[in-house]
């Protein structure tokens, strides 16, 4: 048998890690690597969400193992991190949750699966029950220390937004806390620790599981979304984080991508928004504040500019474009240099978030690479202004569809900018869908203890029914809309089903149908009837009449569509559909949406040949895959380092012969040619 096992480079080591999907009982493939190689580590044994083993061994040893043949397939180790970019929690969550409600979570045990918790902090100590370290290993899921390499926060923070029970009060204080340390030094870890820290909380039988973390690739057929899928087919709950690479669509990443999950973006609670505003040319640079600078409270004019040599004259806001140096050094330098503040405009259209990882007294905000260039030609005096904001959409969250399935992502947002939270030593403010997705995993915890007997399905069902649509926002944007606890714990009806992707339409004219189980889960008869929404020439809708449930009666029903596409149809329709006061998304592709073709290209050591491979992942099958490579300082064409021709959907990998191309830095443009003429670029990084 022949195969190519994906594989990471352990740091400092030439010991390789990598996941293999087995035939069989993954114990016996396992039993038998210890047998017959002991020299090969066994990382982890996956029989729960997953049928495979995690090994860890050097090249020679998996030459031994090519001869075995339990062996099914391998998959790519991803890197993930967590997501992230003042709203105190004590604010947030009465914002979310304005009356007091007779819940607290008590009983309900949450898994958090991040970078740890400070279990010795004074606001968690008294929920945390345990957990298990996935890194090092052990029974000690503590955060990473200075110590032991770059400290982390994330997972206390997620932790304390769920579950704090002290001077900040979390969404469920009396939930019961396991924290499942996957992610190490610098808030990084590998696929192999993710599901294996989802395996262990399943089998340690948690009832709701957050992953505030995520990847690049926007597909719902990666091992982490099988994994997160089948942990909600074992009965537990999984809410994740949508990601932080909004406000574009396309955007969202494995997990977030699977079918079963509350997938979450981020709204805004009630915050002052820092801005600048140039009074004379009625001019307004919106500012996306960095994690750990200053806060941007400054109290007079002041003037911009790009000349560092100016700085010497104070009371001066520089501008920088974004590049390769971390944001840290930039912020230091300013700092040392006079800078009363500093601007990082970015390097392609859109905004981005980040965080100043160093002790610095000055305010870091980034910009978008427009207002850039505008203060580029336009270096005057800049006021300092707040403006009040609440239940808007974070530019940064991720936006939908999910490729192949066409799914409608995030399915719900909740409060995720400038959220203060519990850290190691004290409290932090961060924003991020991070922040977001622990406000939803606190409230299913307050709707399981409501409702003990509902399964992880008719806790989704709760919160995506009663959701409140926020306006001037679309389905690819919000989901559902805004989380609403109370109406969630007290609803009388479940939707099941209740976001309506009718895929992508490539015909002319198409009827389609999706189909949605009502519940009334109350002890009262219930009448249902749909509000038709304005009709579009685009999309039609055939609803059915009204009808009545009686009391624990449930009920089909089909939403029938007909759809065409004449003349330059919108490249996603999206918009909203109401059964009584419950909202139901809808969204189909049309044959004109620009939809990325690939994404993810790796570079890994095939352990069996003195070669690599490249891994990329295609969501349409296509008729040519091209890697060309350029020098990243002239953009000169140096070599074709790839072509595949018929190449299927799905992980594609091929061999690299030419391992010179390996030692030096290059930007790999990938050109998809599809199976219907069409062509898509997109470049990434290679070698070095």
């Amino acid at each position: 048998m022949s195969f190519l096992l994906s594989l990471m480079l352990f740091t400092g080591s030439e010991d390789y890690s990598l996941i293999i999907e087995v035939e069989n009982d993954p114990h016996d493939a396992a039993e038998q690597i210890e047998t017959y190689y002991p020299q090969i580590d066994i990382l982890a044994v996956y029989d729960t969400i997953f049928n495979g083993v995690a090994i860890k061994t050097d090249q020679r040893n998996l030459k031994k193992l090519e001869r075995r043949s339990f062996i099914k397939k391998s998959y790519p180790v991803q890197t993930y991190q967590t997501q992230t970019v003042t709203s105190n929690i004590n604010e947030s969550i009465p914002f979310l949750i304005p009356d007091d409600l007779p819940y607290s979570g008590k009983g309900v045990k949450v898994g958090v699966i991040d970078t740890g918790i400070d279990y010795s902090h004074p606001d968690l100590q008294k929920n945390y029950q345990g957990g298990y370290d996935l890194v090092d290993l052990d029974d000690d899921p503590m955060e990473t220390k200075v110590e032991d390499g770059l400290p982390t926060n994330h997972g206390s923070h997620v932790a304390g937004i769920i579950a704090a029970d002290g001077e900040m009060q979390g969404v469920a204080p009396d939930a019961e806390l396991y924290a499942y340390r996957a992610l190490g030094p610098g808030g990084t870890g590998s696929s192999i620790q993710v599901m294996a820290a989802i395996e262990q909380a399943v089998k340690d039988e948690m009832d709701i599981i957050n992953l505030s973390l995520g990847n690049s690739i926007n597909g719902p057929d990666w091992p982490t979304s099988v994994a997160v899928n089948r942990a909600v087919e074992q009965g537990v709950s999984v809410v994740i984080a949508n990601g932080n690479t909004g406000p574009e669509l396309w955007t969202v990443g494995s997990p977030a991508t699977a079918d079963h999950v509350i997938s979450v973006g981020a709204s805004t609670p009630e915050l002052q928004q820092p801005y600048l505003y140039d009074r004379f040319q009625d001019k307004t640079i919106e500012l996306a504040p960095m994690q750990g600078s200053a806060e941007w409270e400054l109290e007079k004019d002041l003037k911009v500019t790009t000349n560092q040599k100016q700085l010497k004259h104070h009371d001066r806001i520089l501008v920088v474009k974004r590049s390769d140096v971390p944001f840290a050094k930039l912020a230091l330098e300013a700092e040392r240099q006079g800078a009363t503040a500093l601007l990082i405009a970015n390097k392609e259209p859109g905004f981005f978030q980040g965080a100043v990882e160093a002790e610095v007294s000055i305010p870091v905000a980034a910009i978008s690479q427009e207002d850039g260039e505008w203060l580029e030609k336009n270096q005057g005096y800049l006021q300092i202004k707040q403006n009040s904001v609440s239940d808007t959409i974070t530019d940064f969250s991720s936006r939908g569809p999910v490729t192949v399935n066409w799914a409608i992502k995030p399915e719900i947002v909740a409060p995720g900018a400038n959220i203060l939270s519990t850290v190691p030593g004290g409290y932090q403010a961060l924003s991020g869908t991070s922040m977001a997705s622990p406000h939803v995993a606190g409230v299913l915890a307050l709707i399981k203890e409501a409702h003990p007997d509902w399964t992880p399905a008719q806790l989704k069902a709760a919160v995506l029914t009663t959701a409140k649509p926020l306006p001037d926002y679309l389905p690819l944007e919000q989901g559902a809309g805004k989380i609403n606890p109370r109406a969630a714990i007290e609803t009388a009806t479940l939707l099941d089903h209740s976001l309506l992707s009718f895929g992508k339409k490539t015909e002319q004219s198409e009827q389609t149908t999706e189909t949605i189980t009502v519940y009334n889960v109350s002890n009262q008869t219930q009448q249902y009837a749909f509000h038709l929404p304005k009709q579009k020439q685009a999309i039609r809708f055939q609803l059915p009449k009204s009808f009545t449930l009686e009391p624990n009666e449930s009920k089909q029903i089909n939403i029938k569509a007909t759809i065409r596409q004449t003349g330059k149809p919108e490249p996603i329709n999206q918009g909203y559909l109401f059964l009584n006061d419950q909202p139901l998304p809808y969204m189909y592709v049309s044959n004109n949406a620009d939809i990325p073709q690939a994404m993810g290209l790796e570079l890994d050591i095939i352990p069996f040949e003195d070669s690599y491979q490249y891994q990329l992942y295609l969501v349409e099958a296509a008729n040519k895959v091209t890697i060309d490579l350029y020098d990243p300082v002239t953009f000169a064409f140096v070599t074709t380092a790839a072509e595949v021709k018929d190449a299927p959907q799905g992980v594609l990998e091929g061999e690299i012969n030419q391992t010179e191309l390996l030692e030096h830095a290059y930007i790999a443009n990938v050109t998809v040619e599809t199976t219907t003429g069409q062509t898509y670029q997109y470049q990434a990084s290679w070698g070095e």
